[in-house]
């Protein structure tokens, strides 16, 4: 008896569109030669005001495995989930439309699940920046080590790995988690990979399986911390991460997530510190003490400065924050260490050190 060969699964891949333009077609490019032939891309133009829409319409002209849904314009996590009605993939991932995948990515994600049977996959990715390709050093230390199966508890530190586009899903095991994407908010991708990963066994790859294109023309998202609408969003979606954490009611986890991951963008707003409005600064203020008021940042993973700053902000010091931020990017290097009788600690003399709890000042051995 002779049988047919094996059907290769189906991934369908959901790339939200608005004012993508100049980059659409390499975007689409890059699905349309993957390795993996197997795919539906469905893009779903998300009331974009430029040739977004029509550029889509051409490849579905000229390829049947391209299908476009036109919408009003609701924002990314609208768009996604929107996507996420018209598709019937075995696997389903997602790709913005400014991104590009390496030809092999779907290739390596199919591969890897087929053999473990997880409900996910995650691989590395790389910030396609101006001077060329570069993994961000904590992306390679999360995907160091390939696991398969694994649960959250065998690698809490994962859900810093909180990209929706470097992921593959079992399509079966998205709906019976019932995920989606937040709507009307930005950094819509935490909450929902928080939860998956809180949900499923997954893979976590090393291989390289996105590539992130870094605008230099200030208008994605993340150019944006300045913003009051900005820093609301951010605190809205860390404080939905949050809250599944403390709802799957592990301690060890729930550490580490605080203090690792929840913590671990920071620095990037306190930076905008030096000059910020006073509605800005409240805000950044009353989201610390909120998330970290019986704990403190100085216990976080944050560099040293930065745990000084955010233990600043958590007392309120405002000028104090902004002299620290001020001196450290006037340094362009690491501030200095010293050492005195309590042991190792920064030295920033802006502040009178006397002051300051000897936690915030304190440098970790690894730090020295």
């Amino acid at each position: 008896m002779r049988f047919g060969r094996r059907r290769a699964p189906l991934v369908s891949v959901v790339v939200p569109v608005y004012a993508v333009e100049a980059w659409l077609p390499a975007c689409l490019d890059s699905a349309l030669e993957q390795r993996h032939r197997d795919v539906e891309v469905v893009v779903v133009d998300d009331g974009s005001p430029d040739e977004s829409g029509e550029i889509a319409d051409s490849y579905a002209a000229r390829d049947p495995r391209v299908r476009v849904v036109h919408t009003d314009n609701h924002g990314l996590g609208a768009a996604r989930n929107e996507g996420l009605r018209h598709v019937t993939g075995d696997y389903v991932t997602f790709l913005d439309s400014d991104d590009v995948v390496p030809r092999d990515a779907w290739s390596t994600l199919v591969r890897s699940l087929e053999g473990s049977g997880s409900d996910f996959a995650t691989g590395s990715i790389v910030r396609w920046e101006s001077d060329g390709l570069h993994e961000p050093p904590w992306m390679r230390r999360l995907h160091a080590t390939r696991r398969l199966a694994a649960g959250i508890t065998d690698h809490p530190e994962i859900l810093g790995d909180v990209f929706a586009w470097n992921k593959m899903f079992r399509r079966s095991f998205w709906e019976s988690a019932g995920l989606s994407w937040p709507e009307g908010v930005r950094y819509e991708d935490q909450p929902t990979t928080t939860r998956a990963f809180l949900a499923g066994r997954f893979d976590v790859l090393p291989e390289v399986v996105y590539h992130w294109r870094i605008r230099d023309d200030g208008t994605s998202i993340t150019q944006q911390r300045s913003s009051l609408q900005d820093l609301a969003d951010r605190w809205e979606t860390k404080r939905m991460a949050l809250r599944s954490v403390e709802e799957y009611a592990d301690p060890r986890v729930l550490e580490i997530f605080r203090d690792r991951v929840l913590a671990g963008d920071l620095h990037r707003y306190f930076t905008e510190i030096p000059g910020c409005p006073d509605e800005w600064w409240s805000l950044l203020q009353a989201g610390v003490v909120e998330m970290w008021g019986d704990r403190s940042l100085v216990h976080s993973g944050l560099p040293p400065v930065h745990r000084l700053t955010g233990w600043l902000v958590e007392q309120d010091r405002r000028a104090d924050a902004a002299a620290v931020m001020e001196y450290a990017a006037g340094l362009g290097r690491p501030v200095d260490r010293v050492t005195d009788d309590e042991g190792p600690r920064i030295d920033v003399p802006v502040i009178d050190r006397h002051s300051v709890d000897r936690a915030a000042l304190a440098v970790r051995e690894h730090e020295v």
